[in-house]
Formats: C-alpha cells, sequence, structure tokens
C-alpha cells in the first residue's frame, strides 16, 4: 500500500533549509563565544591597570612631600607585564593645591588603559 504524500517524511529543500538554519544559529553562538573571550582579556587588562594606577595614586597622595611639578615617566610590573604609567603634576587656581592626573598605558595595544585625577595638597 502506497504512503500518503504527507507520511513520507522530509524533502531534501525541506532538509537544507532545516540545516541553513541550524548552520546560522550555531555561528551565532561561535561569534559569541569569541566576543565573550575577548571582551574578558579587555576586563583582565582594565583590572591590572587600575591596580597600577592605585599604586600611583597611594604613594602620590601619601608621600610626605608634595610630587614635584612636571611630567614623570615610569614602569611597574604587574602579573608578568610591564605597564608604563606617566604622572602629571600642575599647579591649581588655589596656590595650596595640586593637580595630578595618572595616565596607565596597556602594554600590548599602546592606548591609555586607565586613568585617574587626583588633588593634594601643595605643602
Amino acid at each position: 500500500m502506497p504512503r500518503a504524500r504527507s507520511e513520507s517524511g522530509f524533502t531534501l529543500i525541506e532538509l537544507l533549509v532545516a540545516l541553513a538554519i541550524f548552520s546560522l544559529a550555531v555561528l551565532a553562538l561561535l561569534n559569541l563565544a569569541g566576543e565573550n573571550t575577548r571582551a574578558g582579556g579587555r576586563l583582565q587588562d582594565r583590572i591590572l591597570a587600575e591596580v597600577v594606577l592605585d599604586n600611583r595614586a597611594v604613594e602620590t597622595v601619601t608621600s610626605m612631600t608634595p610630587p614635584a611639578l612636571g611630567q614623570t615617566n615610569g614602569q611597574e610590573q604587574v602579573a608578568g607585564r610591564t605597564w608604563i604609567w606617566t604622572r602629571l603634576v600642575s599647579r591649581t587656581a588655589d596656590p595650596d593645591m595640586l593637580r595630578i592626573d595618572i595616565v596607565v598605558i596597556a602594554p600590548q595595544v599602546r592606548q591609555p588603559a586607565a586613568r585617574v585625577t587626583l588633588f593634594r595638597a601643595s605643602r
């Protein structure tokens, strides 16, 4: 007894369409997983840069003597990588206050990864 068309299963076209839709879903998931990995790396860089930034800020604010006016550059090792930092000390409208800008540069991309502006007494 021959089977009715509705009972004969899927056609080749239907299978190809289903496979194409499944492939698009898999590609979207793979792209999402890759983006999560990249975002995790960027977050790790930012956190490590902020550790360097905090070290420089605490040292600058807690020092017994105020920092000298002008720009100071340095390097610090954190997590096996060398981070480059720049500290710029300038005067403010108040002669008793100094403005201190600190920028930490990520080692691989050579662009600022963290920055802060602090104020401290000039005496």
